[in-house]
Order: structure tokens, then sequence, then C-alpha cells
């Protein structure tokens, strides 16, 4: 039962990964994971977890960022989108890896646990072969991260583009005056953004989800301690705030918003012309959505940066204050993203 708990609790913070998650490829960012923080610099990226019995498991690797290969990947709008892809990717390995750490530490507790009870399977097993039965794997196969994805990215289809247009068409029918295109858009905008903020609010609850969050905050606090040029320590990262602009949640919040404009403008008055639209802009929104965080995080008294402010409220609730020991995790991974930084890249830019 425990190992099928740690499955659904992969299964959710796949959901919340665009949320948890900063895709930045200039600047020092990071994501929650499950039990631990994944740090990420323009060239390196690293991960620390803590495992129940204490020991923090870390891993670390080089990047190269998508502009470096093809310059055309540098321009606006496509930007957002090949760097938001690329930073899912690599939160997806993050998380996987998170999942997996759990994994293998509670089913080394079962075989401790458990000893003389296989001891007895063996001698049983070795005197009917037939009915042995195959050994455990203590990580998450690839055909079941790839079954999460599916479900993740169907999940977000049905939950944020299905469902709020179709409430919306039948709120059309039972009265012709929500037809309207601004006002059919804004009751279609104003569901998505309601299931949006119960779905967030709801996982909260769980214990589990809870403690993503405070990894969240801790990933913030570093993330803002490490941009004001303060030492990397515990006592100086928990005096900065959970709330970051430069946050997935900030993003989803403005591409919820940003997407009832663009609506609005889509000629089409049919379910499956509305939906497929809908389907079709999403990298376009994407990109708008992804220029906009960033040029409000450059320019903090902007027009832009008040679209951006939903997001910041909304991290009341995808960000929790950390323990020390989920802050050195984050400062863990950040240390050892900055020692790859150093070997394989350049001059770090922070806005």
């Amino acid at each position: 039962m425990r190992s099928l708990g740690n499955y659904v609790r992969f299964l959710a913070a796949v959901q919340l990964l665009p949320a948890l998650e900063s895709g930045e490829e200039t600047l020092v960012g990071g994501q929650a994971v499950l039990e631990g923080v994944m740090m990420r610099s323009p060239h390196a990226w690293a991960i620390a977890c803590r495992k129940p019995s204490g020991q923090v498991v870390t891993m670390s690797e080089p990047l190269e960022r998508p502009s470096d290969k093809h310059k055309w990947m540098g321009w606006p709008i496509i930007r957002g989108v090949m760097t938001l892809g690329y930073a899912m990717t690599l939160g997806y390995r993050a998380l996987r890896f998170s999942a997996n750490v759990a994994i293998e530490e509670l089913m080394q507790g079962e075989k401790a646990g458990d000893h003389k009870e296989k001891a007895a399977a063996l001698r049983r097993n070795e005197a009917n072969p037939r009915s042995a039965s195959p050994e455990k794997t203590t990580h998450i196969s690839g055909w079941l991260a790839a079954a999460n994805v599916i479900i993740s990215v169907a999940f977000f289809i049905f939950m944020y583009k299905y469902l709020p247009l179709l409430a919306a068409t039948e709120l059309k029918r039972l009265d012709p005056a929500f037809g309207g295109q601004i006002v059919f858009n804004l009751i279609d905008g104003a569901i998505r953004l309601a299931l949006f903020l119960l779905f967030i609010w709801g996982v909260s609850l769980f214990p589990d989800i809870r403690r993503v969050y405070e990894y969240h905050g801790a990933e913030h606090k570093t993330v803002f301690a490490f941009e004001n040029g303060d030492p990397l320590e515990t006592e100086a990262v928990q005096r900065y705030s959970t709330f970051h602009p430069r946050c997935g949640t900030s993003f989803l919040m403005t591409v919820m918003l940003i997407s009832i404009g663009f609506y609005m403008l889509i000629p089409f008055t049919t379910f499956w012309g509305r939906f497929a639209s809908r389907i079709a802009l999403l990298p376009v929104i994407a990109g708008v959505s992804y220029e906009i965080i960033r040029f409000a995080a450059k320019h903090r008294g902007s027009l832009f940066a008040l679209m951006t402010a939903p997001g910041l409220w909304l991290q009341r609730i995808t960000t929790k204050s950390p323990s020390d020991d989920q802050a050195q995790c984050a400062i863990t991974a950040l240390n050892h993203a900055m020692e790859l930084e150093k070997e394989h890249g350049g001059e770090l830019v922070i806005a």
C-alpha cells in the first residue's frame, strides 16, 4: 500500500509540475520535487533529496541551453515555448529521480522488515520453482513514466479546455445572452480559473503535497538569497520570502488570464471548432505569457508586473515556509549546480 501511495503522490506531483517549475534558461531557477529540490543554472542542474533516514541523495549533470544549439530558439515567443518545454522535460526527470529515491528507501525498509518472511518464501520457491514470483522493482519504469505523462496531458486538456468550454456552451443553450463572443469567453475563462484554483487548493490539503509546497518555498528562498548575493547558508536563506515572480504558479495564472483575450479573437462558434483552436493556440499563449513573466521579473514596477500579481497571490497556496532541513536541501542542490556551472558555463546573468 505504501508503494501505491508513492505512485499516487508522484502522479499528483506530475499534475502540479507546471506550477512548481520556474523555466528560464538565462537565470538560476528550480523546482520542488518529492522530499527535495532541483536547482538549475544555465549550463548545469542538480537535485538533492532527503531520505526518511535523513540522508541527502544528490545528482548533478551539465546542461546545454537550447538557444546555444539553434539561434532561432532564442527568438521572442519561440524561446518561451522551447525553454518551457525543455524545463518541463528536465523537471519531469527530476521528479522521477526523487520518486525513485523514495521508492528505493521504502523497498529497502520492507526488505529489512520482512527478512524472515522472504527467507521462508525463498525456501518454498526452491522447493517449487514454478511458484517463484519476480523481484520487486525499486524504480518507476519507463512505461509507467510514459503513462503518467499521457495521463497528465489528458487531465490538463480535459480539466482546463474541455470542461470549461462544455459548461459555457451549456449555459449559452440555457440563455442566448451568454452566447456573445465576449461574454461567452469570459464565462469560459472564469470556469477554467475556478477549476484551476480548486485543484491547487484541494491537493494542498494532502500532507504529502503540502511538503512539496514547503520545498517549493525553500527553492524560492534560496534563489532569492543567491540573486541578492547573500551566502547560501540556512539562516540567510530563511530570511527571504517564499513568493517569487519568476515561478510556474505565476506563469500558469498569466496563461489563464491571457488566454481569455486570445480566445475572444477566434471567430469559431461551434463547440469542436473552439475546442480545436484552444489546443492549437497553447504554444502561442505560452510563448506570450513567458515573455510577460520575463519582462515583469526585470521591471517590477511596470504594468506587466501587475498582470503577474495574481500569480504571486496564488503562491500563498503553492509555497509554504520550509524547515531548516528543507532549506538545506535547496542550498545543497544549488551549490552542486553552481559547481558544474563554473566548469561548463560562461558568465551567469542575474536579473
